[in-house]
């Protein structure tokens, strides 16, 4: 059995916690928490824009800490699982794996990338692994895409375009801070870039353009000086033959909360698939849908691997259990490894770069 300590208690914390009730061979040993009210489990009070809504858990058997510094003390667990704000990631992560504990962390691996090569160097230092929560291939339908790229079932895959957009989450005041969250580049827009490295490897370079963030309405000035940007569209470039675009970031329209959507081109097929909240209720748009060389079009039977996408919870339990898998075989996962949620972190910061100089960055240029 794996004994995991859970540190910190908001959205990802709780939608985390019913994650780990669906995995074999996993639990939740621990939970660590300022608030003396959710360490009681009465977690009534978290809130998200999807999935269960927070309740009176029963947390009976469960080890509770004031402190993740209180929490690493505890010999029974194999790892910890960081839920904190992005801003604390890095400091949380490293006190964890120099404790002895393999580390699962909600994305982005961090905020910075100065941080975020500090977390990869302690993981390898302490010989612990250090895997992050990018869930966006453990959804059906990216999974199917991902998939097809790996089996060959549609030849290669050439390009291809992805959308995110939400609508302003007002609820969230550090929404827009670059130093506590990065705004919608690294809290959204990273999915996709994480789903395009997987795909495609890395770009050589990318080329932005779109609005950088001025401050909400009603007056409400910027969070700090440095550059947040709001709406992005992006040219990945790559030294062979990908073509691949992507468009992300926050609209103030509040109709439509939320939407995402893609078309990737095979040799031999086109996947389509596209799917909003509008007015508070979930529409698929476009169902996953394969069009053929030959004219046929063809909607799938989307199976288990990476979870059919019944709810909300679903995915998160299939990438905790493909954790799981790789705690107990001593290989890191080819979709949660740290390396490629760095590679996406850097695509973020180069994309904001291009927005405000107006020009292209290489990775090169990002190295440093």
């Amino acid at each position: 059995m794996i004994n995991v300590g859970l540190s910190g208690i908001g959205f990802m914390g709780l939608i985390h916690f019913h994650a780990y009730r669906r995995v074999d061979g996993v639990r939740v040993a621990a939970l660590s928490s300022q608030s003396e009210q959710k360490r009681s489990g009465d977690w009534r009070g978290v809130q998200g824009n999807f999935g269960p809504a927070g309740e009176q858990m029963d947390i009976s058997g469960i080890a509770t800490y004031p402190s993740l510094e209180a929490m690493l003390t505890d010999d029974s667990l194999n790892v910890v699982d960081v839920c904190l704000p992005a801003a604390f990631h890095a400091e949380a992560s490293i006190a964890a794996l120099k404790a002895g504990k393999h580390v699962f962390c909600e994305k982005p691996i961090s905020v910075s990338l100065f941080d975020a090569r500090r977390m990869m160097e302690a993981a390898e230092e302490c010989g612990k692994q250090l895997a992050i929560g990018h869930v966006l291939p453990f959804f059906a339908e990216f999974g199917y895409v991902l998939e097809s790229a790996r089996n060959g079932r549609y030849g290669k895959p050439l390009g291809g375009h992805f959308k995110r957009i939400i609508s302003d989450p007002t609820w969230l005041p550090d929404f827009y801070d670059p130093v506590k969250t990065g705004g919608p580049l690294l809290d959204l827009h990273i999915h996709d870039a994480h789903f395009i490295r997987l795909l495609f490897g890395q770009p050589s370079g990318v080329f932005s353009t779109g609005r950088l963030h001025q401050g909400r309405s009603g007056g409400q000035p910027p969070v700090s000086d440095e550059p947040v940007v709001e709406f992005a569209t992006t040219q990945f470039l790559f030294d062979g033959e990908s073509s691949v675009t992507a468009t992300s970031g926050v609209i103030t329209q509040q109709g439509r909360s939320f939407t995402h959507a893609f078309e990737v081109h095979f040799e031999q097929a086109t996947l389509l698939f596209d799917f909003a909240v509008i007015d508070g209720e979930a529409q698929a748009l476009m169902p996953l849908t394969v069009l053929h060389a030959d004219g046929r079009v063809e909607r799938p039977a989307l199976g288990a691997k990476g979870g059919q996408s019944t709810d909300e919870v679903s995915p998160f339990a299939a990438e905790i259990d493909e954790f799981a898998q790789a705690i107990e075989t001593g290989v890191p996962s080819p979709i949660l490894d740290g390396q490629f949620a760095l590679d996406a972190l850097i695509l973020c910061h180069a994309q904001t770069k291009s927005i405000v100089t107006g020009d292209r960055v290489t990775m090169d240029q990002m190295a440093s």
